[in-house]
């Protein structure tokens, strides 16, 4: 079975467009398949939209967290998830063809337990704003010089081995920005393999954090998380 996990935060009127588009692909691909949505603290119809199309399509799920987190959003899903793999998409963010290239990965005989769609790798397209990619050079800057990461990039879609990094997921101690990237560096420490694939990115809206207050949030929990891992250690 494939899980695909969604975050959803204040989502009304997009949330039921992404579950048609998803429902219709992934029927189409012939294999069992669940997604779970992972409302968390909407304070619009996020959840009875999404609970409107569950109640049609039996492979909808729909969990609610009650403050608004991203990365616990991600875990939650994750955990909550009963496939053997589990890919992670955005509301606004999705690609089917990444999950018939990634699934492909997951199932080639080095087994990664990871597959990151890069916006870093060579032959990626970054359509986003100058900001956004000089923003995104830093932070994976940072994660290979301060915490030796191997892949080029650790947010946006990723397709997981649910068994390999369950027991990791319930260990991360990061949420909001920072949750899939712990995840990633956990796994590597813990000698898992992590590849990478190259994706297009194109925004659909403008960014709801303001990508200075969004770069600052992540330069602290970096440096919280740097120290976090030192201790462990």
């Amino acid at each position: 079975m494939i899980s695909v996990v969604l975050a959803a935060h204040n989502e009304e009127g997009f949330i039921a467009h992404t579950l048609g588009y998803l429902l219709d692909g992934l029927r189409a691909r012939g294999r069992e398949f669940e997604i779970i949505v992972a409302e968390n603290g909407s304070t619009d119809g996020t959840r009875a939209e999404a609970d409107g199309v569950a109640s049609g399509s039996p492979e909808v799920r729909v969990l609610s967290l009650p403050d608004p987190d991203y990365g616990a959003a991600l875990r939650a899903g994750l955990l909550a998830a009963r496939g053997e793999a589990v890919v992670n998409f955005d509301v606004d963010y999705y690609d089917l063809d990444f999950l018939d290239r990634a699934l492909a990965r997951l199932d080639e005989p080095d087994r990664p337990a990871i597959v990151v769609g890069s916006k870093r790798q060579e032959g990626s397209v970054d359509n986003r704003a100058w900001p956004r990619r000089l923003v995104t050079f830093g932070f994976t800057t940072i994660l290979h010089v301060g915490f030796g990461l191997s892949v080029s990039d650790t947010h946006g879609m990723k397709a997981m081995r649910r068994e390999a990094v369950r027991t990791l997921a319930e260990n991360c101690k990061f949420r909001t920005d920072l949750f899939d990237t712990e995840l990633v560096i956990r796994s590597e420490r813990s000698g898992l393999r992590v590849v990478d694939l190259p994706v297009e990115v194109t925004e659909t809206r403008p960014s709801r954090t303001p990508i200075l207050k969004r770069a600052a949030r992540s330069l602290v929990g970096l440096a919280r998380m740097r120290v976090a891992l030192w201790r462990e250690r």
